[in-house]
């Protein structure tokens, strides 16, 4: 048996084990993965008696992080051969590819779990949720409408524009919608017989979705201007009349003030997994709320990347940072009386005010779970103080991740 890192011109060789065990996947669809995805991405393997029998994909991604970026990693394609299981392979998989990455540091990984309890022995939290609608569509309705029309190759551009201009504000972290993002996703949707629709008010870009139509009609990635909200939902009906459909379900973060009478919500479904990699360049991403000064310390038990198991102080950057000369009193109070988010600064320390798993964390760094709810897990302790000086973080909670390979 061998765990390695396939090289690229290998990559080919693990889709007879992606047939075998995604027998939902269509050819069209693993026609477009194997010839898209697998240029760029990294594959780990499990070799026994010759043969591919585990694998684990690691699809790249540029991830915004705040005014940041780094290459991320997406982690999909996680599969072992039936008659194979149970041997620890996966495991295997999961612990060789996040050493991989730490080394690389890359903040964190994420991906969409089949099963929740198959990630978490591994320190896999949720943090992101989307909200699923039920479209139903209802003949002889009048609805207002615009044009809705297939993007193209040369579309990619301008949708990037679109979001970047309209959307990217608003979140705090997200895959970076470039003109190749929206190009490469022009292709996945097509493969998966859908496509990207687009609404345009005077050859301007107003609203936009993702659609596929395998085991029914689903819609991802709704973005349009608030004014254009009920054009929106007749596009969707157009797209399902289109393809024959009486309703059609929408992934989004739609709230119960937006929905119309033709939609009926259905679950807040938890989407995506993170699990914290390179705990200082994470740490190194935070800021404080604003108005705030932070002063705190903790250690982390990581049992995976031990690496991370340190004590460590956050310390806003004015304090300590203040240049010779410089009236220390009346600036400190100068920082702490604005109403800026602060970066904090990151080092080790000794003293440690509490102790907190990586996985609790994860739940705690991206706004999941409040101070309150993460003191509650038995692997967590906290000071009163340090409970006071961690609600002072502004959260990572401003999440826009949807990528599906």
């Amino acid at each position: 048996m061998e765990v390695r890192l396939l090289k690229q011109q290998e990559h080919g060789k693990t889709r007879l084990l992606w047939e075998k065990v995604f027998q939902e996947d269509s050819k069209a669809f693993l026609d477009y993965y194997y010839f898209f995805k697998t240029r760029e991405n990294s594959v780990y393997v499990v070799e026994e008696d010759e043969e591919i029998r585990s694998m684990l994909h690691l699809n790249p991604f540029l991830i915004q992080v705040g005014e940041g970026q780094f290459d991320g990693r997406y982690i999909i394609a996680v599969a072992t051969e039936e008659s194979y299981r149970k041997r620890g392979y996966m495991g295997m998989l999961l612990r060789k590819a996040m050493q991989a990455m730490y080394q690389e540091k890359q903040p964190f990984t994420f991906l969409m779990p089949a099963a929740e309890a198959i990630y978490t022995p591994y320190d896999f939290r949720f943090v992101y949720d989307q909200n699923v609608w039920k479209y139903t569509v209802v003949e002889k309705q009048e609805q207002k409408s615009l044009p809705v029309s297939e993007a193209g190759i040369g579309d990619g551009a301008d949708l990037a524009a679109f979001f970047m201009e309209y959307f990217s504000e608003r979140f705090q972290i997200y895959a970076v919608r470039d003109e190749q993002y929206y190009q490469t996703m022009l292709f996945e949707q097509q493969s998966e017989n859908g496509g990207i629709a687009i609404l345009k008010r005077s050859e301007k870009i107003v609203g936009c979705f993702l659609y596929g139509d395998e085991d029914g009609l689903e819609i991802r990635e709704p973005l349009y201007l608030k004014e254009y909200e009920t054009e929106f939902w007749a596009a969707v009906g157009k797209i399902c009349e289109k393809h024959g459909q009486k309703e059609a379900l929408v992934y989004a973060g739609i709230s119960e003030e937006e929905k119309i009478g033709t939609v009926e919500f259905q679950k807040k479904k938890p989407t995506i997994m993170v699990r914290i990699l390179h705990l200082e360049s994470l740490l190194r991403l935070l800021k404080t709320k604003a108005g705030e000064q932070i002063d705190c310390s903790f250690a982390v038990l990581d049992s995976i990347l031990t690496q991370n198991s340190r004590v460590w102080k956050l310390q806003s950057s004015p304090i300590g940072e203040i240049e010779e000369g410089e009236d220390t009193a009346k600036e400190v109070e100068k920082q702490r009386s604005s109403d800026c988010k602060t970066k904090i600064y990151v080092r080790e320390t000794e003293d440690s005010e509490g102790v907190l798993s990586i996985a609790a964390l994860t739940s705690l760094l991206f706004g999941y779970k409040s101070v309150e709810e993460v003191a509650e897990d038995p692997d967590v302790f906290l000071s009163e103080r340090l409970m006071g000086e961690l609600k002072k973080i502004q959260p990572l909670d401003k999440i826009y991740l949807n990528e599906i390979v």
